[in-house]
């Protein structure tokens, strides 16, 4: 969240009054020939939760009793609230506002705050770039109401509240009712009974007064409108330290001709990484389409890299891989690479630092485009944990999260290893034959077989971690590697002492290949 003072920033609100039901339109075989509204339970009724341009014009409105609004329209075409998918198309929205700037936050559900200081000049000034936004949200069959203002707040409120044109900017803030203060609605009628239906009048009174009178709240969004007060902007995606992008004059239509450009950007991306002595760890290539839209193609590292090769490498197993191809549409018209995460990253000089180097290098790309290919999920490796209990001394995490794994110490020659290679989670429970009160087991019967026990060594004994248990509690394991006459060998415990328990349990813990 980035907290910026107002002085000389520029915010502008975009409003889409119909987003659910021109979402709808969007995906239907033919629009709806009666008029359409979105109904959801509220208070243990059907209220209507969004409508479209006709439901409006015959002056149905959101939150009326889905009954009132049948009785005055029996054709009427009421469909299921969805806010996850209204919440996906305004996603896809705000990403494609990333042509404008970095900084796009959604003001959901139904409207973006796009932050344009500084950005207005690429496409010849603020009226150029407002033009442009509602041309490309037109072709996407979007209503959208915007509105340009100091703060986010007032940029909001214009875009949603302003009813008549104002000779300035200011004056168009002052105009607004208090409603735009977006307060309870007790606040707000205590407002208006008091005779203060616009900023302006709220404005002209002392702020201490406001405050005590109607509550902080409304002296904090008044502050905020107006400019007094700082502004919090959550922008959806937090901008990169490394970005780079190009824009054509023409669309280009083809996916092979975009991927060459990415290319391109890659390369220089490199440079400027190496110019900060960085590498990267996550790459994010977006490719902007002419109609509005844009696609989004992530990939990550397990160590920093300037590798311009597999950087595309990885695009490359991530696009194949795409269960929604890539689609230029009528073309993409900007591509933009930024490498949001980055590391500290040396020369290297594989030839003298020898062939283990490489091999390591190898080993790393090739978990890389595992887990590009398969997912984060799906490719593990296993990392010690800072405890002593057998079942929680290894972590399974994500291979390219992971640290670099330490070497593997063998046991001594002839010695068997003091663990076995595979582990029960949890451990089976087993009937066991043994010694009381500490005896090793003399048989054991483990998934109805009954196994002799012809040789064992123990026992290892291991105590809870007492100093993580407020209750000081937990039970003390005897280990006891031993083996069957068959030969087979297990690794089996006892848990709890006599003197911890009357009746202690036995565990079948692992097997040794």
């Amino acid at each position: 969240m980035t907290n910026m003072p107002s002085g000389n920033r520029r915010y502008l609100a975009l409003f889409f009054p119909y987003l659910p039901a021109e979402r709808l339109v969007r995906a239907a075989p033919q629009p709806p020939d009666a008029p359409l509204v979105f109904a959801e339970k509220q208070r243990g009724a059907l209220r209507i939760a969004s409508i479209d341009p006709a439901a409006h014009a015959v002056g149905l409105a959101t939150g009326m009793p889905l009954a009132d609004a049948r009785a005055c329209v029996p054709d009427l075409i009421v469909v299921a609230h969805d806010p996850a998918a209204d919440q996906s198309w305004l996603d896809r929205l705000a990403l494609g506002c990333n042509r404008y700037t970095p900084l796009v936050a959604l003001d959901a559900p139904d409207g973006l705050i796009l932050d344009i200081t500084g950005t207005e000049h690429l496409f010849g000034g603020e009226a150029g770039l407002v033009a442009d936004a509602e041309m490309r949200l037109s072709r996407l069959g979007m209503t959208v109401r915007q509105a340009l203002g100091p703060t986010p707040e007032a940029a909001r409120a214009l875009a949603r509240y302003q009813t008549r044109p104002a000779p300035d900017e200011a004056s168009a803030i002052r105009r607004l009712p208090v409603l735009a203060l977006e307060l309870e609605g007790e606040a707000t009628t205590a407002l208006v009974r008091a005779g203060l239906k616009t900023i302006g009048d709220l404005a002209s009174r002392p702020m201490a007064n406001i405050a005590v009178r109607f509550g902080a709240e409304a002296a904090t969004a008044l502050r905020r409108i107006l400019g007094d007060a700082p502004s919090p902007l959550d922008p959806r995606i937090a901008p990169t330290p490394v970005a780079v992008e190009h824009r054509f004059a023409e669309p280009l239509g083809s996916t092979a001709h975009a991927t060459k450009i990415l290319t391109e950007l890659a390369g220089e991306a490199v440079e400027e990484l190496a110019e900060r002595g960085k590498g990267g760890r996550q790459f994010r290539a977006t490719f902007f389409r002419s109609d509005g839209l844009a696609r989004s193609i992530e990939v990550e590292t397990g160590h920093a890299t300037r590798d311009v090769g597999l950087v595309m490498r990885l695009f490359a197993e991530r696009m194949d891989g795409l269960a929604d191809p890539l689609d230029p549409g009528f073309g993409f018209d900007m591509i933009r690479l930024a490498v949001p995460r980055l590391d500290p990253l040396g020369a290297t000089q594989l030839k003298l630092e020898g062939g283990a180097v490489r091999e390591a290098a190898a080993i790393d790309e090739f978990i890389d485009r595992m887990t590009t290919r398969l997912g984060r999920g799906s490719v593990r490796r296993l990392v010690a944990a800072d405890t002593h209990i057998p079942e929680q001394a290894q972590l399974a995490l994500p291979a390219i999260d992971a640290p670099a794994p330490t070497p593997w110490q063998a046991p001594a020659p002839g010695e068997p290893p003091t663990r076995p290679f595979h582990l029960f989670d949890p451990p089976q429970p087993i009937d066991v034959i043994a010694e009381v009160p500490d005896g090793p087991p003399h048989q054991f019967r483990w998934r109805r077989a009954t196994h002799s026990v012809r040789r064992y060594e123990g026992p290892e004994r291991i105590a809870a971690e007492w100093w993580r248990r407020r209750d000081n509690a937990g039970l003390t394991r005897d280990y006891y590697r031993v083996e069957d006459v068959q030969g087979r060998r297990y690794w089996l415990f006892r848990h709890g002492l006599y003197d911890e328990k009357a009746d202690p349990r036995w565990y079948i813990h692992g097997v040794f290949a």
